[in-house]
């Protein structure tokens, strides 16, 4: 066969440089790496294209996470763009094992390929026609060597691979369990020359990737920080469902309301809901719209325990539907349905798409708070809306500039208002208010690095301690979540004292009954203030800042400019005189609630009537789109 007897004249080569049949194999061993250079490097220049092109192929994975079939083809118009033959890396695989074969038929009959009778076949004390099967004894080290220079081999390529490095650990430990068994194997049934060629080809395996990532450097190709980032992101959605343990009823009613939410067609209203607290935002919407027309409603939410179940019983035109978030990215690309209202922010940048099946679904966001939007959620939050309902005015001219700024394509921004306000002063006034004339001053930290329970808690109850007035503290519940030694000891400690420690979060009536709130940045303060009219204290503490472009539209966050009309701000470092400034504001109350009045009616459109508002847009964008597929 002309290969093999090439084969064996490069043996004889070496064999006549060398002298010695051990030193020939490891030299033939060698110049077959060499021979095969072009390969490694045109294999290390494929590796990297891979790597590179990882970042789009993970964002791809993430944009259509849940559609294969459209991964697969935007997958392969990315191999075509960058020119990468994913069998590339067989080839070396395939050469080494073509290479192998001719290595064995030569050590059968070394004396004939190297033309020498009387061949020295001890090497460093091993004869190399042993077998260990065969010969037993010493041989019994020629499958250990071999295995540890595989195992050796794949530590090294694992680090220095480009490719390999990327893998996840179980293709790497797949990969040197099935390099280390297979070596083991060979040392096992080969001569121990073969062995020796085979071991020699491992090591040096890993001098040559060393030397390739000299000279064709990956570092230099690879955005490593992409590939990092979005490799994360991946991940994230990939473990979704997986935090919180599903109880079999729950997997089976998810299965069932999937399949059932695509068995109806001419879906004319959907809404999404994250969990069972959303609904309130939605709840005069949802009303006013069963009430007033005979749309059915096609109610989805994460929340397998979501309130909308029991309220669906007795409301035939409310449809709901279990589906959490993994399922939810697919059944978002493959939504039917004429309009879809959420609270969710975001759609279109991250997971949650919008439809890939309906191009001309109308998408409506429904604020969660009164306030800066621009300063509270990420950058481009809502810019793939079509409608966004602004509660107050200062949101509506926050919309309008960033669409200005951004050069956006014009949404409709709806002056609606807030139907959670509306509904929390109607619910104020009927209820129960406290009897008594002493004061009650509740302090209310938001759950954010650096807040108050972090930098004064401590220094304003100290102040507060033994005065005429009652002192609730109530945490944010994921503090009392993480910190359920710290709160309980506080209880402790503050027992007989006019100092109370709230975890109990099943009553919001201590909120409402209380004179003063003193807060930073919780997302409760604008809701008391307008709901009660009564004023708050702000500690100064760093602002929890979600969009580092916020200054970019020159529009003041409501957030900041308004904590000085409808109430004081004290600093971090003044905490320890708080009693002074509630002092202050208890002598000057009235003027607080007028100026508390004043601003909510001024700024807060619709007030006691903004789901009315909210509802006949949404029932007029259901209409219209009835109408255009009528004409059609």
């Amino acid at each position: 066969m002309f290969f093999v007897d090439f084969l064996g004249w490069i043996m004889k080569i070496c064999y006549d440089v060398v002298g010695n049949y051990g030193m020939a194999i490891i030299l033939f061993t060698l110049v077959s790496k060499v021979i095969l250079l072009p390969i490694s490097i045109w294999v290390q220049k494929n590796s990297i294209k891979m790597v590179k092109m990882q970042p789009e192929i993970n964002r791809l994975k993430i944009n259509y996470f849940g559609d294969k079939d459209t991964i697969a083809e935007e997958e392969s118009k990315i191999y075509k763009k960058y020119k990468y033959n994913p069998f590339a890396s067989l080839i070396p695989l395939i050469a080494q094992i073509v290479i192998l074969l001719g290595v064995v038929e030569i050590v059968k009959n070394p004396s004939f390929y190297i033309g020498v009778e009387n061949l020295d076949f001890n090497f460093l004390g091993f004869d190399l026609r042993w077998i260990t099967v065969e010969d037993g004894g010493l041989s019994i080290l020629i499958p250990v060597i071999a295995g540890l220079s595989a195992l050796v081999m794949c530590i090294g390529q694992n680090i220095m691979n480009v490719l390999q490095a990327e893998q996840s650990k179980w293709n790497q430990w797949g990969m040197l369990i099935l390099s280390v068994g297979l070596s083991v194997y060979l040392g096992t049934f080969v001569t121990a020359g073969v062995a020796l060629y085979w071991t020699a080809s491992n090591l040096l395996a890993i001098l040559q990737q060393w030397l390739l990532n000299i000279f064709i450097n990956p570092k230099k190709y690879v955005d490593y920080e992409a590939l990092d980032s979005s490799r994360k992101a991946l991940q994230e959605l990939q473990d979704l469902n997986k935090a919180t343990k599903r109880t079999k009823e729950q997997i089976k009613k998810e299965k069932a309301d999937y399949k059932r939410f695509f068995s109806i067609v001419n879906k004319k209203l959907v809404f999404y809901s994250e969990s069972s607290g959303f609904y309130k935002y939605y709840k005069g919407i949802i009303e006013y719209i069963l009430k007033n027309t005979n749309i059915t409603i096609h109610y989805i939410t994460s929340d397998f325990n979501d309130q909308v179940f029991e309220i669906a019983k007795t409301e035939k035109r409310l449809k709901p539907y279990y589906i959490e978030e993994k399922k939810l990215i697919t059944l978002m690309m493959k939504m039917d349905a004429d309009v879809v209202v959420m609270t969710m922010p975001d759609i279109d940048n991250f997971h949650i798409k919008r439809s890939y099946v309906r191009k001309d679904i109308e998408y409506i966001f429904i604020s969660h708070g009164i306030g800066s939007n621009n300063l509270t959620m990420r950058k481009g939050s809502t810019d793939h809306y079509d409608s966004v309902l602004a509660t107050d005015k200062y949101q509506y001219e926050e919309y309008k500039k960033t669409d200005e700024v951004y050069h956006l394509k014009p949404r409709k921004i709806i002056k609606c208002g807030y139907p959670l306000l509306d509904d929390m002063i109607t619910d104020y006034k009927k209820s129960k208010q406290k009897s008594d004339k002493r004061k009650t001053i509740m302090v209310a930290p938001s759950w954010q690095k650096d807040n108050i329970i972090d930098l004064c808690l401590g220094e304003i109850l100290q102040s507060l301690k033994g005065k005429d007035y009652d002192i609730i503290v109530r945490p944010h519940p994921q503090h009392v979540r993480h910190m359920k030694e710290f709160f309980e000891k506080m209880k402790e400690d503050y027992a007989g004292t006019n100092i109370t420690i709230q975890t109990d979060f099943s009553n919001t009536d201590s909120i409402f009954n209380s004179d003063i709130l003193i807060t930073d940045w919780s997302g409760i303060a604008h809701e008391y203030c307008f709901t009660t009219e009564k004023p708050l204290i702000f500690i100064d503490t760093p602002m929890k800042i979600m969009n580092p472009e916020y200054k970019k539209i020159e529009i003041e966050p409501y957030e900041i400019w308004v904590r000085k009309i409808v109430g004081e701000v004290v600093k971090v470092e003044d905490a320890k005189n708080i009693d002074k400034t509630v002092d202050k504001m208890l002598k000057n109350y009235k003027k607080y609630q007028k100026a508390i009045v004043k601003l909510r009616n001024d700024a807060v459109y619709n007030l006691g009537d903004s789901a009315t508002v909210g509802a006949e847009y949404i029932i007029n964008c259901v209409q219209n789109k009835i109408k255009e597929r009528k004409k059609k």
